[in-house]
């Protein structure tokens, strides 16, 4: 049976290298680029998929690990193409083409900061190029500590949607903006937009019924106060008091927004529950549940100890900047019921 799986596997990979890489080959021909940067392409498509299928292949048994090197030699190739692609656009900077296929390859080898460099040439170039607003977005987000969207990647995702209204990976991270900023109606709704787009029954479908469900349930709760009333004893739930140290009121000022958090003692950075509050709030007393998340598969429940932080941002955007005033609260238990104190007594550099 291995045989007619890597045969199928095979062939599959080439009929997507075909559909997605033919139509750019044609294009580069077109504007007079070298067929060597399409070999180059074809190279790092091809290396990820056949070095992980032979190193399936490799350790499919226990006694098969004795030295597998192909990894290595497949992660050294994959360099060496990237490299050989930073050349090309060294020399020809205005390769739009070139600029997107280094971005993608930046994002799959995850480094999101120079993903979103790359994606910022791409929109110096054309700046309407909606592949480009949608990719400058995620990178960002990706790389920020607590995978926030900011305001210009929000901006860059309407836009990007304005332009191309089926654009699924613009309307599924702007309804990702919209939950993140407390506006749950119209991440529902944006999802809802999205939803007819989706293949029925598959797992993005399903994923994106659960978002719009979160959001729904959301949407209807009473606004965030001072006091966030605790749900059912059954559920996951940290009950946080936030204070404002006496020697920093000075520095709050009416616009400023409050951010309480939950985090994964060790784990990604994103925040597992977070709530958004008016700072002229404090002091505050915030319960973090699992409704709190920003994503279905990241939850308060998912870890067995979660780090407890706030902060006052004079931005309203959850990512620290400098100024920002923050406050720790330590690593705590997510089944403990005594209140965690947190004191906001330190200003961001």
């Amino acid at each position: 049976m291995k045989p007619l799986f890597y045969i199928v596997a095979a062939v599959m990979i080439a009929v997507a290298l075909a559909v997605l890489l033919l139509p750019l080959l044609r294009h580069g021909r077109q504007a007079g680029r070298p067929r060597g940067l399409f070999v180059l392409m074809l190279c790092m498509a091809l290396a990820v998929p056949i070095g992980a299928a032979l190193l399936y292949w490799k350790i499919g048994t226990p006694v098969a690990l004795n030295g597998v090197p192909s990894q290595a030699q497949t992660i050294t190739d994959v360099n060496k193409a990237l490299d050989e692609l930073r050349a090309h656009l060294a020399a020809q900077p205005n390769d739009v083409q070139g600029w997107l296929l280094l971005a993608q390859a930046d994002m799959e080898m995850q480094q999101p900061d120079q993903a979103r460099d790359a994606y910022e040439r791409v929109l110096k170039l054309k700046p309407d190029n909606t592949t480009a607003m949608v990719g400058w977005a995620q990178a960002e987000s990706t790389a920020s500590p607590d995978h926030h969207i900011s305001d210009r990647g929000r901006a860059m995702l309407e836009r990007a949607v304005k332009l191309e209204p089926d654009n699924q990976r613009g309307l599924w991270l702007l309804g990702i903006s919209d939950f993140q900023q407390g506006r749950f109606a119209d991440a529902a709704s944006t999802w809802r937009t999205l939803q007819p787009m989706l293949q029925p029954g598959s797992n993005v479908a399903q994923a994106v019924a659960q978002q719009i469900a979160m959001a729904d349930a959301r949407a209807g709760a009473p606004a965030a106060s001072s006091s966030v009333a605790a749900p059912a004893s059954s559920e996951t739930a940290l009950h946080v008091e936030v204070s404002l140290a006496p020697a920093l009121k000075a520095k709050l000022t009416t616009s400023d927004t409050l951010f309480v958090y939950a985090r994964a003692e060790n784990g990604p950075p994103m925040p597992l529950a977070i709530a958004r509050l008016d700072a002229s709030q404090l002091p505050a007393t915030v319960t973090l549940t699992d409704a709190m998340s920003m994503l279905p598969s990241m939850k308060l429940s998912s870890v067995p100890r979660v780090v407890i932080g706030a902060r006052i941002s004079h931005s309203g955007n959850a990512t620290a900047q400098a100024g920002d005033l923050e406050g720790d609260g330590g690593t705590v238990e997510v089944d403990s019921k005594a209140p965690v104190k947190v004191v906001i007594d330190k200003v961001h550099d």
